[in-house]
């Protein structure tokens, strides 16, 4: 029996060039009285009319391949389908908020309100945050010193008005962007509706409506068919919140400039001045296309409860904000108490977690994500071993020892960073239960070794110091051991000058 002809499986040279190239030859080997090749003439030009459409076709074909599934997806609104696929929702952009302080330049003759919705911007020029009052500043007649305090957000409320179609599954596009998610109210002539993830479970008179956002951040709104969800009528009111991200996360003290005249009760103006005592927090940029492809197929073992250790940290990495998250029970660390929980809750970026960030994290694990009843979950800042290193560098001949000195820092800093630039978890760094040794008990430590080679690998470093004192972390040469409910963060940084024995 004559065997088959193996097939050419060579799908690399795809381009116009190749598959041109590619022709020729069958033409040259089908018909050998072909033998004019210029490129004027009206053979060469059939010959690239198909190389042009062959070279259209792949690319497509390609395309369509590598954006079906989500691990090779490059563009946003096919990872966030795909996504979507799986139950699991792309985050967006959340809101800074942050506590105000408005002065009066003087004692009110009579009270003096500061509206809510009332805009606030940073004294920063290029460009200039908003932020606004979520609630009225009232400073009483009298009131001295004339200070009032509120509370602003780094989101504008956005008003829309539509008329009802009256037909099933009506959806509504708005048009501001980019979307704050949970942050809409809809009322219509026949009442107020509520979001809902779906109408699975909605009834014919049931007012709910669901949120579609897409990649960029337009959010489309749709309401039900009459027999899952209820059809609005007349005319629909839509509020919602735009804006968001990390940048709002201001300093003290940035906060300053009260947007308008503020006047009294009594109409007459009155100056104004106010601050931010403390940062303002919260903020968090919307999930990256890395975190959308690491966090999805996690969900997957989620679905709709919590349940197993690693189910809290997985709901715990949902909420917006979150960069990393551990959960202990009383059968890791003997210091919990039976039938509770202690989840560890690292920010982007690291630092404290702000309590409205722990209350939502709180929220998703235990009600989004409902765990056991009778479980007690705490959420708790995280417990940071700080990581001091001391090191005796050589320099290359022709770098100076400041360019050498921040590229070591830029280094040391990035090694522990809490999460790569795609917003992914930085795998340098993790808590020490994560560290496992041969039998796969928690073995936490920082190597000495790893800490060397950043070091030593920076431009412009010759060598390291291999003495007893060339390299050490927390005052000492040796490998330094993290505590299992520890994460790392690298410290105070000393680095000294091998050649002349002083600072570098």
């Amino acid at each position: 029996m004559a065997l088959l002809p193996q097939p050419n499986l060579n799908l690399t040279d795809k381009d116009f060039a190749s598959v041109r190239a590619r022709l020729e030859s069958l033409v040259r080997s089908a018909f050998p009285e072909w033998t004019d090749f210029n490129v004027a003439s009206f053979g060469n030009i059939l010959l690239e009319l198909f190389a042009f459409v062959a070279d259209a076709l792949f690319f497509y074909l390609d395309a369509q391949g590598q954006e079906s599934r989500l691990v090779t997806a490059t563009q946003r609104k096919n990872v966030i389908a795909l996504a979507r696929m799986l139950g699991y929702e792309a985050a967006t952009a959340r809101a800074a908020t942050a506590d105000v302080q408005v002065t009066l330049s003087r004692v009110p003759a009579a009270d003096v309100t500061i509206a809510a919705g009332r805009k606030l911007t940073t004294s920063a020029v290029t460009p200039a945050l908003s932020f606004y009052l979520l609630a009225d500043i009232v400073i009483p007649a009298g009131t001295n010193p004339p200070v009032g305090t509120g509370i602003v957000e780094n989101a504008e409320t956005a008003q829309e008005s539509f008329q009802a179609s009256g037909l099933a599954d009506q959806e509504i596009v708005l048009g501001r962007t980019p979307f704050i998610d949970e942050t809409s109210t809809i009322v219509a002539t026949n009442g107020a509706f509520t979001e809902v993830d779906n109408f699975l479970d909605s009834t014919s008179t049931d007012r709910h409506y669901t949120v579609v956002i897409d990649q960029d951040d337009r959010a489309t709104v749709r309401f039900g068919n009459g027999v899952n969800g209820a059809i609005p009528v007349g005319q629909v009111q839509v509020a919602y919140k735009i804006g968001g991200g990390a940048r709002g996360n201001v300093d003290p003290g940035k906060i300053t400039r009260i947007d308008g005249a503020v006047v009294d009760a009594l109409g007459a103006p009155i100056g104004a001045s106010a601050t931010n005592s403390t940062s303002a927090s919260g903020g968090a940029d919307r999930q990256t296309l890395a975190q959308i492809k690491t966090l999805a197929p996690l969900s997957l073992r989620t679905i709709t409860r919590t349940v197993a250790r690693e189910d809290f940290e997985i709901n715990a990495m949902r909420v917006a904000g979150v960069a990393r998250a551990l959960m202990l029970t009383s059968n890791e660390d003997a210091g919990v108490q039976e039938n509770t929980g202690t989840l560890y809750v690292v920010p982007s970026g690291g630092g404290v977690p702000t309590q409205v960030l722990k209350d939502a994290v709180l929220e998703m694990v235990t009600v989004t994500y409902p765990s056991t009843l009778t479980f007690r979950t705490f959420v708790s800042n995280p417990v940071y071993l700080t990581v001091d290193v001391t090191s005796r560098v050589f320099l290359r001949h022709g770098y100076t020892a400041a360019t050498v000195r921040q590229a070591i820092i830029d280094a040391l800093t990035d090694h522990f960073a809490v999460s790569l630039d795609d917003g992914t978890p930085n795998p340098n760094v993790d808590f020490g239960f994560n560290f496992k040794d041969a039998d796969g008990n928690p073995a936490g430590e920082i190597a000495w070794s790893d800490v060397f080679d950043v070091i030593r690998d920076v431009a412009g470093v010759r060598k390291v110091d291999d003495g007893p004192d060339g390299l050490m972390m927390n005052g000492a040469r040796e490998d330094l051991t993290i505590p299992i409910n520890a994460f790392p963060r690298v410290g105070e940084i000393v680095l000294l000058n091998g050649d002349t024995g002083g600072a570098l």
